[in-house]
């Protein structure tokens, strides 16, 4: 130890060092303005981001209302543009009532929160968000992790509980694998057992249901009294923020008691303005989300991985450096595809994790073929190409 120098953070190089060589290194990539990568690596499933609607949109309320929200949503920081996008939201979906926040994170941890309580019982699916997850860490509840989309055991773990209250929790599209929860079945089961369904419809608004209108508007859940969703407007709605989707009561003990809400700077109202535009376009043009499940097949049929129910197409190549190369050999060649890998993903599941867009066009999906069909021939997992 050299004298008088402080040592106390030198764990965080040998951490640093042990990441490296497990291939789970990590760092900041900024995208130029005018990137010419072919995009599949983004949320921005409708093509929205730099629609000329949405920027005007963008623009227009950050003429009226300034560049900030300039405080918390109960001081200053709420506008007439936040309530007409909770409104327009609510109706959009099918739900009762919307309460925005600033980020789909703070949606998630917001709701869970507000919700639990020591006489809680949750229950989680295992491939639930980060968000989801971090939420019930926060909750000061008993947690059940349960196996994914195991409705029979979810059953189990409300029947035994001896909480009062009991809360399920699960994405409706699971953002690593695209695949869909069991929605009707568990909500039948809360509904025996008296507990709320909180489903988290990031990655299914402006994808799944009439006109993108979410998972749960399709399986015939939207408005029902114990269900609550919450979604971002960063994927689909090509903005920034996050929103929950509930019966009128929910959203009146929120702005009461959620701590994400209270003592959060409100969503800036440029990124209103273009969740708003965006959401027009959508309603103006449903057939943009059934364009999305359609590239999305066209990406899984490149790939030769099983048709997906959503916009992630995830091609699972196994150990993390071996899902970074391939990621960074297309990257080289023109194609920007995700790259999941621990704790992303479980151990042993690191993957190219491709998101399609509705107006990815015949000349990308050529180019696009031509790429992955060289980079994955070239990917051997267990001796055996990918």
């Amino acid at each position: 130890m050299v004298p008088g120098v402080n040592t106390a953070l030198d764990w965080l190089d040998d951490l640093a060092t042990d990441r490296r060589a497990a291939g789970l290194h990590r760092e900041l990539r900024p995208r130029a303005a005018a990137d010419q990568l072919i995009d599949l690596a983004s949320n921005d499933y409708l093509g929205l981001v730099r629609h000329p609607d949405v920027l005007d949109g963008a623009v227009a309320a950050l003429r009226r209302w300034g560049a900030g929200a300039t405080g918390s949503r109960l001081v200053t920081g709420t506008t007439a543009e936040h309530e007409l996008l909770e409104r327009e939201l609510g109706e959009f979906t099918g739900a009762e009532s919307g309460l925005v926040f600033s980020s789909g994170y703070t949606a998630n941890l917001g709701v869970v929160t507000a919700l639990a309580g020591a006489d809680t019982l949750i229950v989680s699916d295992a491939g639930s968000h980060a968000s989801l997850v971090d939420a019930c860490r926060l909750a000061r509840a008993r947690v059940v992790v349960a196996p994914h989309a195991d409705v029979e055991f979810i059953g189990e773990a409300l029947a035994g509980r001896t909480e009062r209250r009991a809360i399920v929790v699960t994405d409706s599209v699971f953002s690593a694998d695209g695949d869909l929860a069991p929605l009707r079945a568990l909500h039948q089961v809360c509904r025996e057992h008296g507990a709320v369904l909180v489903v988290d419809e990031a990655h299914g608004i402006g994808v799944r249901g009439l006109g993108g209108r979410g998972l749960v508007h399709e399986v015939g859940l939207a408005g029902q009294p114990d269900v609550v969703i919450t979604a971002t407007l960063s994927k689909a709605l090509a903005s920034q923020g996050g929103v929950v989707l509930a019966p009128e009561r929910v959203r009146a003990h929120l702005i009461d008691s959620a701590r994400t809400f209270i003592f959060d700077t409100g969503l800036a109202p440029a990124a209103v303005g273009a969740a708003r535009a965006a959401l027009d376009v959508l309603r103006r043009e449903p057939q943009r989300a059934d364009a999305v499940l359609e590239r999305a097949a066209d990406l899984a049929a490149i790939a030769g991985v099983p048709e997906p129910s959503s916009a992630v197409v995830s091609v699972i190549l196994g150990e993390p450096q071996r899902a970074f190369d391939a990621a960074t050999r297309c990257r080289e060649l023109g194609v920007h595809v995700g790259c999941f890998r621990p704790p992303s993903v479980p151990a042993g599941t690191s993957r190219l994790r491709l998101t399609a867009r509705a107006n990815l066009g015949a000349a990308e999906l050529a180019h696009i073929e031509t790429v992955l069909t060289g980079v994955l021939g070239d990917v051997v997992v267990g001796g055996v190409p990918a």
